[in-house]
């Protein structure tokens, strides 16, 4: 069993790379098999097609998300100061893992097999989870118009943001901490009341 998952993070991991540095069309079972120092048919053997090869890289890269979610969430007990270290752990997420965050929010998907329904649920809690912890950090005195809105311009704030950064588009004049800190300060902007328009 222990090789078997020492072949398949392999596999995981050349695919990264090689998606990343490449792109989608130049990925195939022979050139990943060519990295790795297997046969073809012994990627096969863990992945049906390229398809799933990446839809596992993105699941992947969201569970290890969703992870960094839930250690924000027991860390604290004060909604407001979860939903603060959240959306700097979002950051920091990007920042350090930025192949993972380039195939999970960034890679073109128009000639990929669509990301399977229910993968696509399990990837969707981590926007919950903004969601809900903004709500209740908003308290029952000032509803969200709706939270899951709510936390979709937070999260694009925050992917916006960790995207400039990625690619270096960021003045450098401006230090990364004072980047993070800021960002973070301007989500947590939408803790205050939000005036509905008319």
């Amino acid at each position: 069993m222990a090789k078997y998952n020492n072949l398949r993070e392999q596999i995981l991991e050349q695919t990264r790379h090689l998606l990343v540095e490449n792109g989608y069309n130049h990925v195939s079972m022979r050139k990943v098999a060519n990295l790795v120092g297997c046969t073809p048919t012994a990627i096969y053997l863990y992945f049906e097609n390229k398809d799933a090869l990446i839809h596992a890289l993105i699941e992947e890269g969201m569970d290890s998300l969703h992870q960094k979610i839930e250690e924000c969430l027991a860390s604290e007990s004060d909604s407001a100061a979860q939903f603060k270290l959240m959306c700097r752990s979002f950051l920091e997420y990007g920042f350090t893992n930025p192949e993972y965050y380039i195939i999970m929010f960034q890679l073109p998907t128009d000639e990929m097999v669509p990301f399977p329904a229910e993968k696509y649920r399990r990837a969707r809690r981590n926007l919950q989870q903004f969601a809900d912890v903004l709500h209740k950090a908003r308290g029952e005195q000032q509803p969200l118009l709706d939270p899951l809105v709510d936390a979709t311009m937070v999260w694009s704030l925050l992917h916006g943001a960790t995207s400039l950064y990625l690619a270096q588009r960021i003045d450098t004049r401006i230090s990364r901490d004072v980047f993070v800190t800021r960002t973070v300060d301007c989500a947590m902007s939408m803790l205050a009341p939000i005036q509905q328009s008319s």
